[in-house]
């Protein structure tokens, strides 16, 4: 008998990664759109690590109390263990002579902490945004110490404090009319776009008068009349922070609507409402995410320029344009106006690279 030799099996290539390309092309065609759009994203490594980076700043700005607090978090005095930050207790409770809420820079408390069997716990910086240290013998702006790293500004209030207050005042005013704005924008837009016609002309017309409105002319009126808060400038910004993005989306809306799966999907009998949300909107939102980080940074800008010019927000709030306002005034503290420029300089690049880097993840051209 003539033997005869075994087929060899034949066996696919294997890449590095130990999958074969068949298996990588499965997984790569299971992925959805914006499953693929991140991982673009994630090989732009200056836009995702600014990403991180921002990241990390919100998170430090939103819990700044923790981090720069004038009261301890915990002290033990006199055998009492006390949580200031929660309730601040009066300085005659700790043997004082007064019955306001307890000064933690008063010299007799900072002695009585020093005595034995007394403790206490508090932030990496000992300042508020709007606490002064009444007993400092330096005059206000004073330069960088060992007590204020930053300095402290025209009113003897600490920079570092100041800054991460003010910056967390900026950067959810931003996220909140970034926000409004692009609800707006998207619904005003899929209206336009999805329905057409008379309504589309309609609302165009009203785009264009609304637009042709002088808005920092509003913004004065009404400093004018109100009393100066976040509340009514979110608002009032909001009234046309909408307009440039619902053209967008209006073109998206206007090319989504004639293709096939929206003709299918009529077909089928679900309504208007129906097909918007859960086909067209989907597929629309490419602008709208692209557009996210330059319209913060905008708001950011937006909200600095009118605290420096006086119509932004209440004194009491911390702001960064108020602080690029002091500066302005005392431009031989330069403690005061570099630290803001530079914060201000670091967070719009940041949010540009994150944009740049969203606009290359969602341009499939580059994919």
């Amino acid at each position: 008998m003539s033997a005869t030799a075994n087929p060899v099996p034949q066996v696919d290539s294997v890449t590095e990664t130990g999958a074969t390309p068949s298996f990588n092309a499965q997984r790569a065609v299971s992925l959805s759109p914006y499953q693929r759009a991140w991982a673009r994203f994630k090989r732009n490594r200056l836009g995702y690590v600014s990403l991180w980076i921002f990241v990390v700043m919100l998170v430090v700005s939103t819990g700044a109390e923790l981090f720069s607090n004038d009261k301890p978090f915990v002290t033990r005095i006199n055998g009492q263990l006390l949580f200031p930050m929660i309730s601040n207790p009066s300085e005659k409770a700790l043997g004082g002579d007064f019955v306001t809420p307890t000064d933690w820079k008063d010299p007799f408390i900072a002695e009585l902490k020093t005595k034995e069997g007394n403790w206490s716990v508090g932030a990496i910086n000992p300042h508020s945004a709007q606490s002064t240290d009444y007993f400092s013998k330096a005059v206000p702006p004073s330069p960088p110490t060992t007590t204020n790293w930053f300095g402290t500004d025209s009113n003897g209030r600490d920079m570092v404090a100041r800054l991460l207050y003010g910056f967390r005042v900026s950067i959810w005013f931003a996220v909140a009319l970034t926000i409004v704005g692009t609800v707006i924008g998207v619904v005003m837009g899929a209206i336009m776009g999805y329905f057409g016609g008379w309504v589309d002309l309609t609302l165009q017309r009203v785009v264009e008068i609304w637009g042709a409105v002088p808005e920092l002319y509003f913004l004065i009126i009404f400093a004018a009349i109100f009393e100066p808060s976040l509340g009514l400038l979110l608002i009032l910004l909001a009234l046309w922070s909408w307009l440039g993005l619902s053209d967008y989306v209006r073109a998206e809306f206007l090319r989504n609507r004639s293709l096939e799966y929206v003709k299918a999907a009529r077909a089928l009998g679900l309504s208007n409402m129906q097909i918007i949300r859960r086909h067209v909107l989907p597929n629309s939102l490419t602008p709208v995410i692209t557009f996210i980080p330059f319209r913060m940074s905008a708001a950011i800008l937006a909200l600095t320029s009118l605290d420096f010019l006086g119509l932004g927000v209440p004194a009491s709030v911390p702001s960064l344009g108020q602080l690029l306002l002091q500066g302005k005034a005392n431009l031989d503290a330069w403690w005061i106006i570099f630290p803001t420029f530079v914060l201000l300089t670091v967070t719009m690049l940041l949010l540009t690279f994150i944009g740049d880097a969203l606009r290359d993840a969602f341009d499939t051209r580059k994919s």
